[in-house]
Formats: structure tokens, sequence, C-alpha cells
């Protein structure tokens, strides 16, 4: 193993607990949490589910806060748009001004700013968690909390039901997404053949790259003509008012997201054990949604249960040597043997298992493979949150063994306490944001592990 000499020493994990529990406070706006406020001052949604997941081991009432402030942004369609934005800083870009969603959609709520796209919805396993935190609080805080996450279900089941009704009218058990972004894996090369049919026309609005500015090394980050595609689908979006009816119909992208399906499965069976510990209802609804996109991702898996998105103008899987294809291992649904090579990829030397890698935890990019830099956003780099939901998958599809060995490799690269948005894999090198909200919050879920 090697890391960088610059690199500190490792920490305790008492110390290393204690470093991402000052990261969360120190990043608490007091109704949110930012994922880091230069390079992200504002709340994401997928960010906000893992937050929530680590505040749930400092105080589930807190944590139960975050996901309530980032619903109280739900369109009317039920949507949870994937940036809420703070009302304080007006230089981010895409800002408000660009999206202008509460211009341009009645569907958009009135007292907050939003973007007019969403992220993969993790936010019923945060939920449950923070359920399963309360058994360790008081019973008043449990009686609260409990109480608080009654009045939230209904917007959690109308998220849901969006996402089943809206992002996949056919049924197809694939979430359609209109966006890289909306994947949360921005540049991946699982989108290099869809991008290319956006092609940025001369309408194209001059913007500035506050991303570089704040971290100051454009090669961590997309490209420009990224950027400018990423860009022309926003107005893309805008001038179809942000209905999903329309940007099925026109968009430049179109994508059946494997991954994001995969989480929406599990996510699923997730609230339906909520509502049924509540006495809610919808259980079986619920797990209708689970069946069909459990289907979907294993519908597109090979012999070896690596998953492939679908771009939905060519009708065509989009075979890509990205972290997404380990779709199954986070929602169950693969055959014994397909499952076996599924793990045994994952572990093996073109993954985790690789000797040069600095720690056993899978790059977002196969190395060696078309696309791969290992020091470019999601097109190599190693990232914390994605080993949890792995290592999570892993535990509820019977691998306990797998789970704990990426669970002790993702914290021994946190141990740097410097909670990185994303790590150089050969290098160890910490990259991106620092510290980033979600890295310490998977830190201290789980060193707080029993």
């Amino acid at each position: 193993m090697t890391v960088d000499a610059g690199a500190p020493a490792h920490r305790t994990s008492a110390e290393v607990a204690a470093r991402a529990a000052y990261v969360l406070r120190a990043h608490d706006q007091g109704a949110l949490t930012v994922a880091a406020p230069r390079l992200y001052p504002h709340m994401w949604s997928w960010d906000a589910a893992f937050i929530a997941i680590g505040l749930a081991r400092l105080s589930p009432g807190r944590a139960l806060a975050e996901l309530e402030t980032l619903f109280g942004a739900q369109w009317r369609t039920g949507m949870v748009p994937h940036i809420v934005f703070a009302d304080t800083i007006h230089d981010y870009v895409p800002g408000p001004d660009r999206w202008r969603c509460q211009q341009v959609c009645t569907d958009a709520p009135r007292t907050r700013a939003t973007s007019g796209l969403i992220q993969p919805p993790v936010h019923a396993i945060a939920v449950r968690r923070i359920l399963e935190a309360t058994r360790y609080a008081t019973p008043a805080e449990r009686r609260q909390v409990t109480l608080r996450i009654r009045l939230l279900w209904p917007r959690l089941l109308a998220w849901h039901r969006y996402l089943a009704e809206q992002r996949d009218p056919g049924s197809s058990g694939l979430v359609t997404i209109y966006h890289s972004w909306e994947s949360g894996m921005d540049n991946s090369p699982r989108w290099d053949g869809p991008y290319a049919a956006v092609r940025p026309g001369p309408g194209l609005p001059p913007y500035r790259r506050a991303d570089l500015s704040a971290l100051g090394e454009s090669r961590q980050r997309p490209s420009d003509a990224e950027y400018d595609r990423y860009l022309w689908l926003v107005e893309e979006l805008r001038a179809a008012r942000y209905d999903d009816a329309a940007a099925a119909r026109t968009l430049s992208f179109r994508v059946g997201d494997v991954f994001m399906s995969a989480i929406f499965a599990a996510a699923n069976e997730e609230l339906a054990a909520i509502g049924d510990e509540l006495g809610l209802g919808a259980t079986g609804e619920l797990l209708e949604y689970a069946d069909r996109y459990r289907k979907g991702v294993v519908g597109t898996a090979g012999d070896d249960g690596f998953a492939a998105d679908i771009d939905l103008r060519t009708e065509q899987a989009v075979p890509a040597p990205t972290i997404a294809g380990f779709a199954p291992l986070i929602c169950g649904g693969l055959d014994a043997p397909r499952q076996r090579a599924l793990v045994e990829l994952l572990e093996g030397p073109q993954w985790c298992g690789n000797p040069s890698l600095a720690f056993a935890v899978p790059p977002s990019t196969r190395p060696g493979a078309e696309g791969f830099d290992p020091g470019r956003y999601w097109r190599g780099p190693q990232w914390p949150p994605m080993n949890w939901l792995l290592a999570w998958g892993l535990e509820r599809c019977g691998e306990p063994a797998a789970a704990a060995r990426l669970r002790a490799a993702t914290s021994a690269q946190l141990a740097d306490g410097l909670f990185a948005e994303y790590y150089e894999p050969f290098t160890g090198r910490p990259l991106g944001a620092q510290p980033q909200s979600w890295s310490a919050a998977v830190a201290l879920d789980l060193l707080a592990r029993p």
C-alpha cells in the first residue's frame, strides 16, 4: 500500500469519529447541512440522505430535520429536487436564475428556490437508519422522532410514487434520468455514449465555472465541453417547463439508470418496513415497486451479474466498466451463481483486489478501462458513500464477509480524518472538497457500528 508522503498520519477511531462530528456541526446551517461551504454551499438531495445517516449517530432528531428541510422543498408532483438553494449564497453556477423553476413551472415550490432535477432516492434508507437509532434514545425522543416520521410519511410516499409513475411510465423497472447530474455520477464514462446526442446550440448563455475557482484544480473536474452539455440540458429542461411528459419527448438525454433503479428498489423495501413498523400502510404498493425495479436491474445483467444502463433514445444497452455495474448488489435479485460471480468480480484484481490500489475499495471506473482517469471526478476516483452503499447492499444480499471487508477498507481510507469528497485510487491522495459532509457522515456511521 502506498499513500502520498504528504498525507497526515492516520488517527484512532475515536479521533476520526470526533473529527467527523465536528465537520457535520461546522457545516450545519441550522435547518440544513451544506455539502462543502466553498465548493457546494447549498443542500444536495442524496448528500442530505447520507448526512442524515451520519447525524443519526449523534442526534436522531437533528438527522430527521435534514430530511424535513429537503422535503419542505418538494414539488407538487412529488419530485424531490437535487438542489435546495441556501438563501444567502448567490454566486453558485447554475443558480436559481438559470433554472427559473418557479417562473416556468407551477409545480415548483413557492417558498424555496430549487433545481429542476432529481438525485438517487437514498432518503427512505436514511429514515430507516434514523428510526433504528431511536432505539438507543430516550423514550421521549423516540416518541417525538416517530411522530415526525409519521408527518413526513406522505411526502416520502409521494416521492416514490413520482419516480414509479412519472420517471417510468411504461413500468420498465428502470428509472429514467434526463441529465447525468440526476445519477449523481456527473462525468462517469457511463454517459459518454448518450452525451454524443447532446449538441449545445448557439443559444447557450455564457457562464462562469464556480467549481474551478473554488477548487483551483481543473484536472479534478469535468471538462468545459462536458459543462456545455450539462448546461444545455438545463436549457432543454426549462424549455419543457420541467414537465415529465414533455421532457420524455424532447430531451437530448434520456437514460434508464440501473444504479438509481437499484437504490430505488432497496429504498422501497426500506419504506415498506417503516410503514409496517409504524402502521402507516402502503406496504403492498411499495413492495410491488421494489419487485419491479429489482427485476428491471437484474434484467440488464450479464452472466457475471454486471448490469448496464439503457439509452432510451436508441433502446440500446450502454455497457460501461463503472461502479454502477454492481447495482444488483444493492437491490438483490440475482441467482446464486451470478451473485457469487459479481462479488468475486468486485473483490477480484480488476476492482478492489487490484494490487496497485492504496485501499481495497472500488474505483468509480475500472482501472485501465477506456475513459478511466484516476483523478477526474467520477472517471476513476473512489467515493466513500458509494463504498457505504455497496457494503450495505452486500449485507442485505447475504454477503456479510464481503461487506465487512469493504467497510474495513473504507474506514481505513477515512482514517486520515480529512473526509475528502473522493480519493485518488493508487496514491490515496484526498481530492475534491475537503472536508465533504457526506464523507464525514459515512465515517461516523461506520465507526459507530456495533
